[in-house]
């Protein structure tokens, strides 16, 4: 490259011409990192507190060199500046505000100079590389690519892309896949991000979508929009599930991906290192997609809880082992492709459930309304199950009960409400026996029982709760997929599981909206007490009023 500052004409521009088609740039970035070599190294000769401008004709090679003053009335700089006077000199009719140009001669380079010259249109093509590179990839995320294996560092691997490089860090690599230098590897898009060093270009071959896109190069129906990948989960290397729909009614969805004699999921399964595949028929009822995702279990009832959005499913008790899979594989990639927790018991356990629950509620219908067993448990078997429904629903609805009338209905709803005070009651006096000010009573959705939750997490005051962010006050609590009757140890693994608790007030159901609004409301005392304060031309105007 120093041969490049003191090559003739031709050398120039051939010199542009090849480094652009090398580096695939524009050869106006090289042509222009040339100029601000000559430009530096002009301004070492003559000086660099001169304004040196340099230009190199793209077509014939012809450089130029001036250096630049600006006329001014009163000159704060003399290599940059000059007054009208001595202006007029070097142009007669120059005025304040133009700017002179006085030629330069060619100079000549020395070694220290060709070198500093060299970096710095080194330093100008690796940017403008660079940026070119982020250019090409930024708007490829998502996409299959090809690449070769260029080294193994620190368990990632780095991928020759052909014009840059990717990197498969280690978590988004296949477990116990074995790659080696020059191996020829196909992967995700996964994120491209614009960094000081050049772009990073993260590839990945455990996401989901990695699967998606191979079955879309292998099946001509996703490719075209007839079938579509509605939902994917993956144990990378060991099991996976898609859950497909046909936009075609005349099409097998499942069909078209598995292929004529397996050929189409078998070649998805052999780029995925033999990773077992499911494929599903992806169905808007939430609880016959949650049927299909547990196969080959067999399902024998489907829950759905809408409020904590989990979903009961029970099976025979010959099928628990098989519904959970080896380690709980099963139902952990059918809770990922629904997005729903899913809870399997057996047909013995959901019949011991729903007959404790029975005795519970009987129990407490029992004592809180103060009726006989038989009472009791007649309401029980007709849904209810909260002293809230009973005093808040209908009265009609209760008084259709076989045996009820709208006396012992209105008697029921009575006790109900008196029965439901006495608990609002009991908590407000264990809200204030924890300290909790009665300011906090006054916050919206706010219950008596709420306030006792807080007050035993520590927040008894307005500023404790305007403190809180919306997550830290009314996040539901999240649990992985939990799996009854698995032997002596499900217990435990339950309550390891359901270690976050979520929000202080989680357990409640609040929305986001809600928990907002609470905070906000625990906020407005801070603003209250702020006076706004007068301007001076506020205080002036008010006095010239007077």
């Amino acid at each position: 490259m120093a041969t490049a500052i003191s090559a003739n004409k031709a050398e120039l521009i051939a010199i542009a011409n090849s480094v652009a088609s090398e580096k695939m740039i524009d050869k106006a970035i090289v042509i222009e990192a040339m100029e601000d070599a000559i430009e530096r190294a002009a301004k070492n000769r003559y000086g660099v507190e001169n304004d040196i401008r340099a230009k190199l004709d793209p077509v014939t090679g012809d450089l130029r060199l001036w250096r630049v003053v600006e006329v001014v009335e009163a000159v704060d700089d003399y290599f940059k500046q000059v007054d009208i006077k001595g202006a007029q000199k070097l142009q007669k009719d120059a005025k304040v505000g133009d700017f002179i140009v006085d030629p330069l001669p060619p100079i000549e380079f020395g070694r220290i100079q060709a070198q500093a010259s060299k970096q710095i249109i080194f330093q100008k093509v690796r940017d403008a590389e660079r940026e070119r590179q982020f250019e090409e990839f930024k708007d490829r995320q998502g996409e299959i690519i090809t690449g070769v294996v260029k080294r193994v560092e620190f368990g990632h691997v780095v991928v020759d892309l052909g014009r840059a490089e990717g990197v498969i860090r280690r978590d988004a690599q296949i477990p116990r896949e074995v790659v080696r230098v020059g191996d020829r590897v196909r992967s995700l898009i996964l994120k491209v991000v614009r960094e000081t060093r050049g772009p990073q270009i993260f590839l990945s071959r455990a996401h989901p979508d990695f699967m998606k896109k191979l079955f879309a190069q292998e099946v001509p129906e996703i490719y075209d929009g007839i079938i579509e990948i509605k939902a994917a989960a993956r144990d990378p290397g060991s099991r996976a599930k898609i859950g497909v729909i046909s936009h075609d009614s005349s099409i097998d969805p499942v069909g078209a991906c598995v292929g004529m004699k397996g050929s189409r999921v078998q070649a998805v399964v052999q780029e995925m290192q033999g990773e077992k595949i499911d494929i599903i028929p992806w169905s808007p009822d939430t609880a016959t997609f949650v049927v299909n995702a547990l196969q080959p279990a067999n399902v024998a009832r489907v829950v759905i809880d809408e409020e904590d959005d989990r979903i009961e499913v029970v099976v025979p008790d010959d099928m628990l082992s098989l519904a959970i899979g080896r380690r709980g594989q099963n139902v952990r990639l059918a809770s990922q492709l629904t997005g729903k927790a899913i809870d399997i018991l057996t047909e013995t356990d959901s019949s011991e459930k729903r007959q404790q629950e029975f005795v519970t509620n009987s129990e407490m219908f029992q004592n809180e309304l103060d009726v006989d067993e038989t009472l009791a448990q007649l309401l029980v078997a007709e849904g209810f199950s909260q002293l809230e429904e009973v005093a808040y629903v209908e009265i009609d609805e209760l008084a259709s009960i076989e045996g009820f009338d709208d006396d012992l209905a209105g008697e029921l709803q009575s006790r109900a409400a008196e029965a439901l005070e006495r608990r609002e009651e009991a908590n407000r006096e264990a809200r204030r026996a924890l300290g909790v000010e009665d300011d906090l009573a006054t916050m919206p959705y706010l219950t008596e029982a709420m306030l006792v939750t807080l007050g035993k997490a520590g927040i008894k005051t307005l500023d404790d709760l305007a403190d809180l962010a919306t997550d830290e006050l009314v996040a539901k609590k999240r649990a992985e997929p939990r799996r009854r009757g698995d032997g002596p140890a499900a217990p435990q693994r339950d309550s390891a599981r359901e270690q976050d608790k979520g929000g202080v007030l989680g357990e409640y159901g609040l929305s986001d909206e809600q928990g907002n609004e609470i905070i906000m409301a625990a906020r407005a005392h801070w603003f209250a007490d702020e006076e706004p304060a007068s301007s001076g031309a506020e205080d002036a105007i008010a006095d010239s009023e007077q």
